[in-house]
């Protein structure tokens, strides 16, 4: 099973329609839409769900929150996940300009915690100029998971671009997961990426994601699987192949808990 963790309709710069998102998404068996870090939350959320909704073993959507500005109750988030079809939520801390840690996502935590929700944190670029990087380092969820153990916790785009602090939380935190969305056209980075991920020993920690409609996910899984051969006859070490296509096929969506 190919489960892309990281997709989106709506993005700043990006905006496709449901019929064109479903119809990149056919490659793969399943995918997590990401809600964009819109102002009027509430529609995008709501449209998102509908759209989930009627492919409901396809796609699986996460809402948007600012959890300093939002409702974060229980009440609300249990009738999200229940009747609004919603799945889990994506977090725009360095976007939005807030601490990870501030005390009203800490509280929203709590919610999450309680109602089983998955939380995916996208702090990766591409930056605006008045993001707050202060706020992008993955290092500060290490308070959010130590205070809920039980939470699952995925880091987007692999932290970048502060990719040792996400294998040291994956390493550190049993609930903390990597999202392997990387960059095709990048391919040392990629190597470099993947390459730390088997030296940490935290490959079984990551998940494979594309950013559609950004790139496609077959280029990302033509581009992870074909890398090693680039190496040649050069001495640079290796990552088995059988390790990179157990990411590509990861049930993601059992190990966050959600049903499918």
């Amino acid at each position: 099973m190919i489960v892309d963790c990281h997709t989106h309709m709506s993005f700043p710069g990006c905006n496709i329609r449901p019929e064109d998102h479903f119809a990149a998404a056919e490659q793969i068996d399943a995918c997590i839409v990401l809600a964009a870090p819109e102002e009027d939350k509430n529609q995008s959320n709501k449209l998102l769900g509908e759209y989930a909704a009627k492919h409901p073993k396809k796609l699986f959507a996460f809402a948007s929150v600012n959890p300093v500005t939002d409702d974060i109750s229980v009440k609300y988030w249990s009738k999200m996940k229940d009747h609004a079809k919603l799945d889990g939520a994506v977090l725009y801390c360095c976007r939005q300009g807030f601490h990870p840690a501030h005390s009203r996502a800490m509280q929203f935590y709590e919610t999450a915690a309680e109602l089983n929700l998955p939380l995916f944190f996208h702090n990766a670029p591409p930056f605006t100029p008045d993001s707050v990087l202060d706020y992008a380092k993955p290092y500060l969820l290490d308070e959010v998971a130590r205070t809920f153990g039980n939470l699952k916790i995925i880091i987007g785009s692999m932290g970048m671009p502060f990719i040792h602090e996400t294998l040291c939380m994956l390493a550190k935190h049993e609930n903390v997961f990597g999202d392997l969305t990387i960059r095709p056209k990048k391919i040392w980075e990629v190597y470099n990426i993947v390459l730390s991920a088997h030296e940490a020993d935290v490959l079984g920690k990551l998940f494979f994601g594309s950013s559609l409609p950004l790139q496609s996910a077959q280029s990302c899984i033509e581009t992870l699987l074909g890398f090693n051969k680039l190496l040649g006859d050069t001495n640079l070490p290796a990552v088995p192949r059988e390790k990179i296509r157990e990411i590509i096929e990861r049930d993601t969506l059992s190990v966050l808990g959600i049903d499918h």
